[in-house]
């Protein structure tokens, strides 16, 4: 069996069992913890890589970044209900750079199978391959992970504080460990004497940490609870410090202009204008890009635009139809993956019905409501970087190439996040300000690109065309051949990533569609990778973002052709293959008070994806007004087994939705002469309030494991709206963005 460094010499399977197998069988001292990055320092009492006691009480360091998504509070509630704590009183710091925090829950999403029929030796082994991500030094916020990540590890991390604490207050007592109790901060003795934790600080720094088991479900205090957002008070006030926030002695601003060509750089440039404006201190020559740095940001972006740049011509298509030109080609190729091929999806019953479609989606920015940023001092034998940021070590791994260090040399402070959405796990931003640092040594300097920068230099969503055969008999669905094609987010974003060759069936590729859960009995998922052109990678939800839209509007035209009920349709396959689809779909038509029929003027569309551990259905409602169309209402129902804090994890799946109602409604990147023709957001519009549908989510904890939450509530957003519009208009969207198709309400 090949040992994890070998493989990794060549490339990274994906979608493989050979990484597994040489996990599993001990090529690598995969229990070995990794080293704890945290320093002892004087009273404070160092418990273990995520949690220290000192005077002040007690810190979290929690090494997944807040954008949002309430990392900060949930964990803390992990910790505190061990440690037996009020979550509000506990610190929470970002940790740094450091094997230690790797994410343990991202590897688990390329095992092989369709992940909702995961037997427990499946699972089992996807804790194993888990720990893949300390040797890559994967210290990651992404894939619906963390919940996953932390949710046993915080917990444990909790326990064994508590227990130190206890022994080094036994000691202090003189009394055994098991005699004493812990509540609210501090350590109980029989006689009724109570021990605050910092004042054991000192004492427990000398013992080494004690391992315990945790607590079970039927003394759990917080965990299935509402628990208030810790950062909640920060973020109303403004006090909440962003990337954009950061402010150092002496610092300096830039900005940058990069070809809108992607891959290529410049023939020439003349910077006269800019170098006279007054406040500019210097124009720099990034190579294939151009900067200023100047004594504030806007001065500098004015600068940066008054450079006169001729830039390469693209090496792709020019226009948007080339570019999906050269997609649609792909098929002529032999497929990547199938993963999944059951039945015969050539031999049809007599008097089948055959619905063939072809599905397009377009490319996709991430527009995050805070543009790419990043600060950095760079004094020669050191680099410190501040950013928001979703993967440190990437971040500290590239910078230290950059700059010629040692990868201990480079510090990376990671800030709140305006949004990710999957953008900055990339590091072109940060590599960017690691450029401008190094020609401004000993001065720290911030840059910050415009959103026009940010928008025409995303990693994008690929665009991506499905080419679907299905047919239903009798009511009844027979066969569903699907063949997806697009470039591809892990080969070109996890390559990034990992700075290695990706290769093998990219299950990514066409998650949501191979692992749909519904019993159809000829079913096959043909995944199509195509060439690399348009910059692309992990936008919210990956690659269900496309395949949750195509996977279930071919369904809904299958229930149509079949003259039945869309949501009984649905229901019928789910409970056949996999009892939490169902369940969630059952949710749905019991919140909607679905009837399957819908007055004039009113549309009501279904559909349910299974994508990152967690099965969610929705029901949207339109109803058209003054001849444009509003969405008025929408239900969500979700199963992700394992709750941590419902009032959180229902945010989660309403932020998702919106997230892809506004691309299904407004988003589209399209390209002209080889450049990115949107800019902002009059270009790239979202959903406001006024358009928003009155929202209902239920979630339901049926399934055994764990679901992810960050993500899986985008994919049905999409084909439940469209599907809405046909049942309104009798009219089949079959791409998006609607607004070309359908007046919406804006």
């Amino acid at each position: 069996m090949a040992s994890i460094k070998k493989i990794a010499r060549r490339s990274f399977l994906i979608g493989s069992a050979a990484i597994v197998g040489g996990v599993a069988f001990g090529t690598y001292k995969y229990h070995q913890p990794a080293p704890n990055p945290l320093e002892p320092q004087e009273g404070r009492a160092i418990l273990n890589p995520f949690v220290f006691v000192d005077q002040s009480g007690i810190t979290l360091i929690a090494p997944r970044a807040e954008m949002g998504q309430g990392i900060k509070s949930s964990w803390a509630a992990l910790i505190a209900e061990e440690l037996d704590v009020d979550p509000a009183k506990v610190t929470v710091l970002h940790g740094p750079a450091a094997k230690a925090y790797y994410n343990s829950a991202m590897m688990t999403e390329a095992l092989p199978g369709r992940g909702y029929d995961t037997s427990d030796f499946q699972h089992s082994l996807g804790a194993i391959v888990g720990n893949m991500s300390k040797f890559l030094n994967l210290q990651v916020t992404g894939g619906s992970s963390s919940m996953r990540d932390g949710f046993e590890r915080m917990r444990h991390a909790g326990a064994s504080a508590r227990e130190t604490l206890k022994q080094a207050a036994a000691e202090r007592l003189g009394l055994s460990r098991d005699q004493l109790t812990t509540e609210d901060g501090h350590v109980l003795a029989p006689d009724g004497n109570r021990i605050a934790y910092a004042d054991l600080a000192g004492e427990a720094a000398g013992l080494d940490p004690i391992k315990t088991d945790l607590r079970p479900a039927s003394d759990w205090r917080l965990i299935g609870k509402d628990v208030p957002r810790i950062d909640m008070a920060a973020k109303v006030t403004g006090t909440a410090g962003f990337g954009v926030d950061v402010r150092l002695h002496g610092m300096k601003f830039a900005a940058i202009r990069q070809s809108p060509h992607f891959g290529v750089g410049k023939e020439s440039f003349d910077a006269s204008a800019a170098e006279t404006m007054p406040g500019v201190e210097k124009v720099l020559d990034l190579g294939d890009a151009v900067a200023v740095v100047a004594s504030n940001t806007w001065l500098a972006q004015q600068a940066v635009d008054a450079i006169g740049v001729s830039w390469r011509p693209a090496p792709y298509p020019g226009t948007t139809d080339g570019i999906f030109d050269e997609i649609a080609r792909t098929f002529e190729d032999a497929p990547n993956s199938t993963l999944r091929d059951d039945g015969d999806v050539e031999a049809l019953p007599d008097g089948a019905t055959v619905i063939e479609a072809e599905y397009r989606l377009p490319y996709l920015a991430h527009a995050t409501m805070e543009p790419m940023n990043a600060t950095a001092l760079y004094t020669g034998a050191a680099l410190q970087i501040w950013a928001p940021n979703q993967g440190p070590t990437i971040v500290q791994k590239k910078a230290a190439n950059i700059a010629g260090l040692d990868t201990e040399a480079v510090e990376v402070n990671t800030t709140y996040l305006g949004g990710g959405f999957g953008r900055r796990i990339e590091t072109d931003y940060t590599d960017r300000a690691v450029q401008i640092a190094m020609a401004m040594k000993g001065t720290p300097v911030q840059l910050t690109w415009s959103r026009e920068e940010d928008m025409r230099h995303d990693v994008y969503r690929p665009g991506a065309i499905a080419r679907y055969r299905a047919a239903v008999k009798d009511g009844k669905a027979v066969m569903v051949h699907g063949k997806i094609a697009a470039q591809s987010s892990t080969v070109e974003g996890a390559g990034r990533m990992l700075g290695l060759p990706m290769s093998g069936p990219d299950k990514g590729h066409v998650d949501a569609a191979f692992n749909q859960p519904l019993a159809i009995p000829n079913f096959r998922i043909e995944g199509y990778l195509s060439k690399p052109m348009i910059p692309v990678g992990f936008w919210r939800s990956v690659g269900a973002s496309f395949n949750g839209f195509f996977s279930d509007c071919i369904v809904d035209e299958m229930a149509h052709a079949a003259d039945r009920d869309p949501l009984d349709f649905r229901l019928e396959l789910a409970r056949a293959e996999w009892e939490p689809a169902a369940k969630v779909l059952e949710a749905v038509r019991d919140m909607s008070a679905w009837t399957g029929s819908t007055p004039e003027g009113v549309g009501r569309g279904v559909a349910i994806a299974y994508s990152f551990g967690t099965p969610v259905a929705q029901v949207i409602e339109v109803i058209e007004e003054d001849g444009e169309i509003r969405m008025s209402k929408a239900w969500i129902a979700a199963d992700l087994g394992q709750v941590i804090d419902p009032q959180n994890t229902r945010a989660q799946m309403f932020g998702g939705m919106v997230y892809g109602l506004s691309a299904a409604c407004f988003g589209e990147i399209t390209f002209d002469d080889g450049a990115v023709e949107q800019g902002n957001f009059p270009d790239y519009d979202a959903l406001r309030m006024h358009t928003m549908p009155a929202v209902e989510v239920e979630l339901l904890q049926n399934q055994p494991r764990m679901g992810g939450a960050g993500e899986p509530g985008t994919p049905p957003a999409a084909p439940a709206l469209t599907n809405a519009l046909f049942d309104l208009t009798g009219k089949r969207a079959r791409q998006l963005p609607l607004m070309h198709e359908f007046d919406l309400l804006a």
